[in-house]
């Protein structure tokens, strides 16, 4: 028995997914519509059918958004490392503001006093941190670096990419040509870009151990390409130099005479730029003075510790991963900064035993992962903080944390904004300031 083929559909769209994906409506059911635009009238192709909702493609856009752009890049629609590159950069931010406040609304029930204005910046070649996909495919004959397609079992066929760091971007090609021509080949699993202010660092996860010949082809291409070469032949902890000492991957903050020393694998802000002026943005909405006691949560190097620390009178920093802790403290000590201290903790568990938990502070900075701290606030001094900061990676964590801040321990929302962190993604970073009623 055939199955029946899935309708071509004329639909309008009236809003844009999480994933940047078009939102339309048949019979009262949700239809996601890949390549489709708010305000956009397309013909789409059913792709899949669900309980709750349907998935589409768009195959031909019969009325177009005024806010439709030409892709720079060939690969955008195939690769999935950009969802927006359709949507003028304007346009994209607006849709992630909307997404953060329609959170606040459904999820947190709060509404911030005062939207602030968007942050961001240069839209191409700002991503200085990525993990890249490596497949041998056979059929083809070569091997393909780069992100992921839309369809996550398979690497995306690309030449260069418009948002990757360019010393990286202008040589996915070359990278492709170069794992093609190891014998292992097929043994590498991904290639982790880092990229500091004066020098870039590629790690090739290898799952077995690279012969002398594919040795010395990594460590010429290294040099001739002006990278650090670093393996990868187990977890976090088996990274190390291809040939040499570990190189110093460094970037600074200015303003605040700080600059800070990375690894490779370590959490740092993806986008360089946007992250000094989020700091700026931050510690601005705090405000801290040189009285203050600062409690910065989920600190991770210390981005924002340090500069805090030249602001405020003491700052405490709190992460739970022990190797960013360490790392915390060395580029403190590196810095001269004296007046900041730094503890490891799990965030997210019982807090009782923690020394710090029994001091009191001033005003409050949280930097959460996308689960966001509500397994945390309840744990917090807050009897004397006044003033909270929350920088935030998932808008739905963060409204949920707002009304848990707002309803149960008496703050009130004052302002709210994104920051644009992830250019021509979906992703939505933002901010929120919080201050007693």
């Amino acid at each position: 028995m055939s199955r029946r083929p899935l309708p071509e559909l004329e639909l309008d769209i009236t809003d844009l997914t999480h994933d940047g994906r078009g939102v339309a409506r048949v019979d009262g059911k949700a239809v996601f519509v890949t390549g489709a635009l708010a305000g956009e009238r397309v013909r789409a192709l059913t792709t899949a059918r669900k309980k709750s909702f349907d998935e589409a493609v768009a195959t031909q856009i019969l009325q177009a958004s005024p806010d439709r752009v030409h892709p720079r890049c060939e690969h955008f629609g195939i690769c999935g490392g950009c969802a927006l590159q359709h949507l003028a950069p304007d346009a994209q931010v607006a849709a992630k503001q909307h997404t953060l406040l329609e959170n606040f609304e459904r999820i947190g029930h709060v509404t911030p006093q005062r939207v602030l204005a968007p942050l961001a910046g240069e839209p191409w070649g700002y991503r200085r941190k990525a993990r890249l996909g490596v497949k041998h495919v056979a059929k083809k004959g070569r091997t393909l670096v780069g992100f992921r397609e839309r369809d996550p079992r398979f690497v995306a066929d690309i030449e260069r990419c418009e948002v990757l760091v360019p010393q990286v971007g202008s040589r996915i090609a070359a990278l492709s040509a170069l794992v093609d021509s190891l014998d292992a080949r097929a043994l590498i699993a991904q290639i982790e870009v880092a990229a500091g202010d004066d020098a870039t660092a590629l790690v090739f996860r290898n799952l077995e151990p690279l012969g002398d010949e594919d040795r010395a082809k990594l460590r010429a291409f290294g040099e001739r390409e002006g990278f650090a070469i670093y393996l990868q032949p187990g977890n976090n902890d088996s990274v190390h130099p291809l040939v040499g000492d570990t190189i110093s991957l460094r970037f600074a903050v200015p303003g605040y005479d700080v600059d800070f020393d990375f690894r490779p694998l370590d959490f740092i802000q993806v986008n360089g730029p946007m992250n000094a002026r989020m700091i700026d943005h931050a510690l601005a909405l705090l405000d801290p003075q040189p009285t203050d006691r600062v409690l910065d949560l989920f600190c991770g190097l210390g981005n924002f510790t340090l500069p805090l620390a030249r602001r405020a009178a003491s700052v405490v920093g709190v992460e739970g991963e022990t190797t960013l802790v360490q790392r915390a403290r060395d580029n403190a000590r590196r810095n001269g900064v004296t007046n900041v201290e730094f503890h490891a903790a799990d965030l997210g568990r019982d807090l009782r035993g923690q020394p710090w938990v029994r001091e009191g502070f001033d005003k409050l900075l949280l930097d959460p992962p996308r689960t966001g701290a509500d397994a945390t606030i309840p744990q917090l001094p807050l009897a004397g903080i006044g003033r909270i900061v929350y920088v935030s990676c998932h808008p739905g964590s963060l409204a949920r944390d707002a009304g848990i801040l707002v309803r149960e321990h008496g703050y009130v929302l004052r302002a709210a904004g994104v920051m644009d962190m992830f250019p021509h993604t979906a992703h939505v970073e933002s901010i929120a300031l919080f201050e007693r009623g």
